[in-house]
């Protein structure tokens, strides 16, 4: 039994070691593995002149709309617009029926006409002094109340012909024929589409480099044959207290219609001057919650003591962009070689290998094959 218990101890004693021996190796062996580099591709940054823009999104506001509406109630006795047409300021648009005014006025054009020959009538007897002046002064008046009672009607029957106050495109129709209306009652939008304004709001740090007249541009989509140029037009005096912005118009000719009411737009100012900046593809920004970081490639020291190529981490603050370029403010500085494609699978210390034989598209004013 002893000799039995000796021999297992002596057996267990040796595969314990030789696992430590195995273990021991696997730990150094792991110490001295090196991933493989990984294939990145790079851009060497180069100051560049880029004109200074602002960029904001606006909204799209007519110079001139309205809700047409009834100003009296009526029945609507004619429509003589069709919904979506260009009207003329000043063009009939709706009809309200006015038989019950019209005969009114035949009455009061009747009184009227009787006060002017009592008018006249006394007028003549008052230059032969046959009535006294007393009588003369209230046939006046009665002649003065009868012809504006003939003007009172007039304008009611004219108040109940719904015209356009000014030349636009009609929206859809809200009314039909038949219908009673009451006073206020909605009949049609009118807008007025050429031109229209844009409205925005800049900050306040950034309103010493406005004015009106300078050059604005609309982009409404992502195409290029929306791009709509315009100029400035107002800048508001007042700054907004709660957002510490200003609130600025541009006025745009819209000829082609491409800007509709209430439509969103990016709105790029050109402020004239040109500065320079450092300007990297949008590939080579890694976006993160805790900041914008980006992969600059250096001769970097292994364990080992010998040198390789890998990449440090370097956090930036960006600024401005244009199409697949982006400003770096703060982080980056001329001559150094940032990764531009690959950034999701490096790390501060990882060897990589540069491979620029495709590289990533890098245009401030790109053209998609589909837009």
């Amino acid at each position: 039994m002893i000799q039995m218990l000796a021999a297992v101890f002596v057996f267990l004693a040796v595969v314990g070691f030789v696992k430590f021996q195995q273990i021991q190796a696997a730990i150094a062996g792991g110490k001295s593995y090196s991933p493989p580099p990984e294939a990145v591709t790079t851009i060497v940054a180069r100051p560049q002149q880029w004109k200074a823009t602002l960029e904001a999104v606006g909204s799209v506001a007519p110079v001139q709309g309205v809700t047409l509406s009834a100003d009296l109630p009526g029945v609507v006795d004619q429509i003589v617009f069709r919904s979506g047409a260009h009207v003329n300021a000043g063009q009939p648009l709706v009809l309200l029926d006015t038989r019950q005014e019209r005969a009114q006025l035949v009455s009061a054009e009747a009184g009227r006409d009787l006060a002017k020959t009592n008018l006249d009538r006394n007028r003549r007897l008052l230059d032969q002094q046959l009535i006294a002046q007393a009588d003369f002064d209230q046939s006046t008046a009665l002649f003065r109340q009868a012809e504006a009672r003939v003007s009172e009607i007039k304008a009611s029957i004219d108040r109940k012909t719904i015209r356009a106050p000014f030349a636009g495109e009609t929206g859809i129709r809200q009314v039909n024929l038949g219908q009673y209306v009451n006073s206020g009652d909605p009949i049609v939008p009118l807008q007025s589409m050429d031109p229209v304004y844009v409205d925005f709001a800049v900050p306040q740090q950034q309103v010493a480099a406005l004015r009106p007249g300078q050059s604005v541009t609309a982009i409404a989509d992502s195409s290029a044959r929306a791009l709509v140029p315009g100029r400035l037009t107002a800048i508001n005096p007042v700054v907004d207290d709660a957002t510490r912005n200003v609130r600025v118009q541009a006025t745009f000719s819209n000829t082609h219609g491409r800007l509709r009411p209430g439509m969103y737009v990016t709105v790029r100012v050109d402020l004239g001057s040109r500065a320079p900046v450092v300007a990297l593809p949008v590939t080579s920004i890694n976006y993160a919650p805790y900041g914008s970081s980006v992969f600059i490639v250096e001769d970097l020291k292994g364990p080992d003591g010998k040198t390789y190529r890998g990449v440090r981490q370097q956090f930036v603050r960006l600024g401005a962009s244009q199409g697949d370029l982006v400003t770096v403010v703060d982080g980056v500085h001329a001559g150094q070689e940032v990764v531009t494609s690959g950034v999701f699978k490096l790390r501060t210390g990882a060897a990589v290998k540069v491979n620029n034989a495709v590289q990533p598209s890098a245009s401030s004013a790109p053209k998609p094959e589909d837009s």
